[in-house]
């Protein structure tokens, strides 16, 4: 199983270039890279882009690791008012930079988070309707670029309390999927979020099956924040989401969205945190593909 692990924290202290670099001394396969920022500090948002995203490329061709998951600009629609006008304006564009330069670096898959702008609660038809047209518009750029657009399970707060918003439930993730039908688009489950909403994590993955989970967010939390942090450090149950995965079969990659653990680590300490997240997720990629041996030779 392919290890991969996100940019974002150490992007942001270090640069992308070192980051990379890092990722690979430290024994990742790959890496997803978070293409968060839309403001002209980030060099994929300005003029030259092209020429950055090779130069990236490159640096992941001699250090030997590869891109293989990508993270657009979110959210993909915000609240429709005049503080906003200027981010809608532009945000499709963006999205679609993104996914091309994620093409760029190889990547196979990107996540783009469905539309959430108004309360879900109230509006889940309309929603269903708005990401149908949303992500219908992405389809033919996703061909272009040769690229898969992943969709993820999100949450929302309402009084205070961390709720269901689009795709949270599996039902309603399995039916954005099959109304979609295309193979330009998957499902990346984000097991913190099934944490966060109250959803067994395990049972999500069982009920939604290896035909909709194309890519995966692992990280953990105490069911109450969107910590972001590695596994073990929270609440989830790591054991029954490992069985459910090999029980499934799942054939993506192992991509850790849990790089907030570093946010307090000294810079000088950085590599050897990263080095120890990189330990624990390849046993657990590792425990994951023992765990499909085992079923193989399991007796009917």
């Amino acid at each position: 199983m392919i290890l991969c692990t996100q940019t974002a924290n150490p992007g942001r202290r270090i640069g992308l270039p070192e980051t990379i670099r890092m990722y690979a001394r430290v024994g990742y396969d790959a890496y997803d890279i978070s293409i968060f920022d839309v403001s002209e500090n980030n060099p994929i948002f300005r003029d030259g882009w092209r020429e950055y995203v090779a130069e990236l490329k490159k640096i992941g061709d001699e250090a030997g690791i590869r891109c293989t998951q990508a993270h657009a600009p979110f959210p993909s629609y915000a609240v429709e008012d005049e503080k906003h006008a200027d981010y809608n304006a532009h945000i499709f564009d963006w999205i679609v930079r993104s996914m091309e330069a994620a093409a760029l670096l190889g990547a196979r898959d990107i996540v783009v988070h469905p539309i959430q702008n108004v309360p879900y609660w109230d509006n889940v038809e309309y929603l269903f309707e708005k990401n149908m047209d949303f992500y219908r518009s992405l389809a033919p750029y996703a061909k272009k670029f040769g690229i898969r657009v992943a969709l993820e399970n999100m949450w929302k707060t309402r009084d205070g309390q961390i709720v269901d918003s689009t795709c949270a439930t599996p039902e309603e993730f399995c039916r954005y999927l099959d109304t979609l039908a295309d193979d330009c688009f998957t499902g990346c489950l984000d097991l913190g979020h099934c944490g966060l909403c109250g959803h067994d994590a395990a049972e999500m993955i069982r009920t939604m099956g290896a035909e909709h989970i194309g890519a995966l967010h692992i990280h953990d939390n105490d069911f109450l924040h969107d910590s972001h942090t590695m596994p073990y450090v929270g609440k989830m149950d790591w054991e029954s989401i490992m069985q459910a995965l090999a029980d499934i079969r799942y054939a993506g990659n192992f991509t850790y969205e849990a790089d907030s653990f570093l946010s307090r680590i000294p810079a000088e300490w950085l590599e050897d945190a990263v080095t120890f997240m990189q330990r624990i997720g390849r046993r657990m990629a590792d425990r994951i593909e023992e765990k499909m041996k085992e079923n193989a030779h399991r007796p009917e």
